[in-house]
């Protein structure tokens, strides 16, 4: 559940994917299965990998990398411990996850980017005062300065990360008694540890991240200079630090109190089914339901994707961990390389928002609104199959437009030899599936299916752990967390400025106020917030960010409070798939070997759901689960055709070539689908007219079933001519005229 990708992974094209192929062998059936990370047995251990990115292969690299076993293995085990245990306070378990999480941030991502903007800028300096030696001498003297101020402060960052965090622990019961009455030290070590964490942030997020927390806390104490409505009263620096990391609304809130008690398992979970190849068995079996249709490696991204995501809950992760074996199977059949890198980036982001775990913002969404995790799956299940249909009909589309067929028999193997293989990794996701319904705790039901997966896996020598791949495990769950928690805990400062100056209400006052009510421009506004938040914000922070800003404005235009929430958190999505950030498509980018910006507007276009699907949530009964089942029914059914007139539109194909009339007239009939709401206001405002929303619905559903359906017979009387060939075959000439 995270926007990095794990150190010493490959997101690289592997030159030979397929199944059956990889350099992992078992001598078991497991080997007909896809070998997705594609390394060998014979690969260095993730923790050495993970310390040699950072420090090399020397003996530097060797202490860093045990103390990286240590440190991941010791963050792990304590939430194992919490897990099963509750001898500590809510408030204890997170100053040990995050200290614990600071120690390893200053271990393995680096201070500075090797010829970044530091090491320029010291070159310069350098250059100042020493005149001999080439350019690049004089860049290779400024990167050993660098170098050793990026150690001085990994030094400086870890201890004070340690110190305070030990601080708050020893002295947590006198700083309880001294709350509102604080002293000096009190109020440097919360200023310390806020810079510690702002570093954290700055080298795990990124520097927007820390510059926009900073922005907050900077509004908190200029409050008094700022004129109308965002004005305040403004506050000392002493008490903004120690109401940062001394009260439980700040630094330690319920921000990170979620990464605590239920992300943690559900990432143990994703690295556990990693590395015991269950990830393999997923892709695998998308294959075989999709491989031979028309566009089947990409329809195959899409499900496997959509297994794999909706396990791990992390788009990046997502990626390079499914993409080297899917990207260039979708390559080989004829996609290009940027709709292939679109593809899978879009795909991977559908897995955020599709049950049964979503992102860790979807667990932050039920302890914001005090319900139980299971009813955010239920509303979200629907949605999510929603968008992946539209991305299904997407790469049809596409392959279709560019005559590319499925893979060849002989490509894919049977159902029954990828469920030898693999089978028994079905049991602990029915099982979690099934605990989460029942409305079980999300940290004991993930607790559960870890342990139901490590019993499945050691029960077959195909999938089964050695104590070393035990240990990698742990690395790699404790690695996913970083940024998440990092994120988390700066989110946390962000949540208490609000709450302290009530930024919150004030935003969503204008907001309201600033459309006259207008829901349509509201979200319009939502959405490009999103987008500009996305520029530095991960998908989780982003969302929290929206949901305390914007989500009182959307429950004051009518949307219950659920519905506001859901499409908060599928807006904040888009940073992954859009333009000029795109984090997921950039990652397939790499892998694809394609242009960065090329790839991710092909994912903006394969992800439009993102978009158009929170129209539906906010304008039909899409999310009334207990509401009349057949406007459920009714929102499902004209939603999904808009969603396709839309793609159709979109593309300017279907079955054959769509003319631009046709095209305007899909566009403007799923419109009337998706916002109906609003064509009443205009017609009212515009003609005086009131006309129920209910027949704009009607309309627009009967206009795109009759624009598809021309579509396919027109499709069917050209082949019947012989104008057309099979999807995969030499096109007739004419048909291209």
């Amino acid at each position: 559940m995270t926007a990095e990708k794990t150190s010493g992974e490959r997101p690289a094209e592997n030159p030979e994917v397929g199944f059956g192929k990889g350099g992992r062998k078992t001598g078991t059936s497991a080997d007909a299965l896809p070998d997705v990370d594609g390394l060998g047995r014979d690969a260095p251990p993730l923790w050495r990998r993970i310390a040699a990115e950072r420090w090399g292969e020397g003996r530097t690299g060797l202490v860093m990398g045990g103390l990286i076993l240590l440190l991941g293995v010791a963050l792990t085990f304590f939430q194992l411990y919490i897990a099963l245990r509750s001898g500590l306070d809510a408030r204890q378990q997170r100053i040990i996850h995050l200290m614990l999480v600071l120690l390893l941030v200053f271990i393995v991502m680096r201070p500075f980017t090797p010829g970044g903007l530091l090491t320029r800028l010291v070159a310069s300096v350098i250059a100042l005062f020493v005149r001999s030696g080439t350019r690049e001498q004089r860049l290779e003297s400024a990167g050993r300065t660098v170098r050793g101020i990026g150690h001085a402060l990994d030094l400086t960052a870890f201890s004070a990360a340690l110190l305070t965090s030990l601080y708050v622990l020893v002295f947590q019961a006198d700083l309880a008694r001294r709350v509102g009455a604080y002293t000096e030290t009190d109020y440097i070590i919360s200023l310390v540890a806020i810079l510690v964490l702002l570093e954290a942030t700055r080298r795990a997020v990124g520097m927007v991240m820390a510059v926009l927390v900073s922005s907050f806390l900077l509004y908190a104490y200029y409050g008094p200079y700022i004129s109308g409505q965002f004005g305040h009263s403004g506050y000392t620096r002493e008490r903004i630090a120690t109401y940062t990391f001394l009260n439980n609304d700040g630094i330690f809130g319920l921000t990170l109190g979620v990464v605590v008690t239920f992300v943690f398992v559900f990432i143990l979970f994703g690295s556990l089914l990693s590395k015991t190849g269950g990830g393999n068995f997923f892709v695998g079996l998308a294959y075989v339901f999709t491989g031979r249709m028309v566009g089947g490696p990409a329809k195959g991204a899409v499900l496997g994707s959509a297994l794999m995501g909706s396990i791990s809950g992390s788009a990046i992760a997502n990626v390079v961990t499914s993409g080297p074996f899917t990207i260039p199977l979708m390559k080989k059949v004829g996609y290009k390389k940027h709709d292939a890198a679109g593809v899978e980036a879009a795909a991977s982001t559908g897995g955020q928002v599709l049950p049964p775990i979503m992102g860790a913002g979807a667990f932050l969404m039920a302890e914001r609104l005090n319900i139980p995790y299971a009813d955010i799956v239920k509303v979200a299940i629907i949605p999510a199959l929603m968008y992946f249909a539209l991305m299904f009909l997407f790469v049809d589309i596409l392959a279709r437009k560019h005559n590319i067929g499925g893979m060849g028999r002989d490509e894919v193997p049977t159902l029954a030899v990828v469920m030898r293989a693999g089978w028994h990794f079905l049991a602990p996701l029915v099982l979690l599936i099934v605990l989460l319904l029942n409305y079980v705790s999300p940290s004991q039901a993930g607790l559960a299916a870890c342990g139901a997966l490590l019993v499945v896996a050691m029960l077959r020598a195909g999938s089964r752990l050695s104590f070393q791949d035990f240990l990698e495990v742990f690395v790699m769950a404790a690695r996913s967390t970083l940024p998440v928690s990092v994120a988390c805990a700066a989110a946390g400062i962000i949540v208490g400025m609000v709450g302290l100056t009530g930024l919150g209400l004030v935003f969503s006052d204008v907001l309201v106020n600033a459309f006259a009510g207008n829901l349509l421009m509201t979200l319009v506004m939502v959405a490009l917030a999103s987008l500009i938040l996305g520029v530095g914000l991960p998908v989780t922070a982003s969302y929290v960010v929206l949901v305390i800003l914007a989500g009182p404005a959307l429950e004051q235009l009518g949307l219950a409070l659920i519905v506001a929430h859901m499409i908060v958190y599928w807006l904040s999505q888009d940073s992954n798939v859009t333009p000029p950030v795109a984090l997921a498509a950039f990652a397939a980018a790499g892998i694809a070997n394609s242009s960065p910006m090329r790839s991710g507007v092909s994912a903006w276009k394969f992800a439009k759901g993102l978009y158009l699907i929170p129209l539906l949530m906010a304008y039909s009964a899409l999310m009334e689960l207990d509401g009349p089942v057949l406007n459920l029914v009714t929102a499902i059914v004209t939603g999904s055709l808009a969603l396709a007139a839309g793609a159709m539109a979109i593309e300017g194909f279907f079955l054959r070539r769509t003319l631009l009339g046709e095209r305007i007239a899909l566009g403007v009939s799923a419109a009337l689908i998706l916002i109906a709401p609003e064509w009443t206001d205009w017609t009212q405002a515009l003609l005086s007219v009131y006309v129920p929303s209910d027949w704009f619905v009607i309309a627009g559903t009967v206009a795109c079933t009759v624009l598809i359906t021309l579509q396919v017979v027109n499709h069917r009387r050209d082949r019947a001519k012989g104008l057309v060939a099979p999807v995969g075959q030499p096109q007739p000439q004419v048909a291209h005229e």
